[in-house]
């Protein structure tokens, strides 16, 4: 049975197993990695796990553009399936394009109903921080992503272009 639990460092072989299957530079949504981040080196992902943590504390400042977020990770019997990620804000940029939701399931665990599952339970977490709709966005390409967006109660508002981003956009009401 998965389950979401909080960023830890125990998981790292699994994480970076994970990574492995995507695509050389693909970006992987709800993880946050960021251009600079070492997430193979035990010391480096220790530090970008940190940081995970510390986003969702709104007492923690942000650099400019950020939001603070609170980042999940699926994981079933200890092995690292997929990440999601709520914002707890949106600026600019999230509202075209990113949205308050953010997923992203490891190649190999794809097509088991994870994305759906977690996306459930973090609409729960999102409820607690006082939200009351929140905004999921798919490229347009990326059909079961939409289906799962709908199947959670996604409301299809529009597609928006963004500079090199065009997304989908849905709103699910809380």
């Amino acid at each position: 049975m998965p389950e979401l639990i909080a960023p830890t460092t125990r998981l790292h072989t699994s994480w970076v197993q994970a990574r492995d299957e995507w695509p050389a530079g693909a970006h992987m949504d709800g993880h946050s990695v960021r251009p600079g981040d070492d997430v193979d080196s035990p010391q480096g992902f220790a530090t970008w796990v940190a940081r995970l943590q510390a986003e969702a504390d709104p007492a923690t400042p942000l650099d400019e553009g950020l939001v603070h977020c609170t980042y999940r990770w699926i994981v079933e019997d200890d092995e690292y399936l997929g990440a999601i990620a709520l914002r707890h804000t949106l600026n600019d940029f999230l509202l075209n394009v990113g949205g308050h939701i953010g997923y992203g399931v490891r190649p190999s665990a794809r097509r088991r109903g994870l994305a759906g599952w977690a996306l459930g339970r973090t609409l729960e977490t999102a409820r607690t921080l006082g939200l009351d709709r929140v905004l999921v966005t798919c490229v347009p390409s990326n059909v079961a992503s939409a289906r799962t967006i709908e199947k959670n109660g996604g409301v299809y508002e529009d597609t928006r272009t963004t500079g090199e981003d065009t997304v989908r956009r849905y709103w699910i009401t809380l």
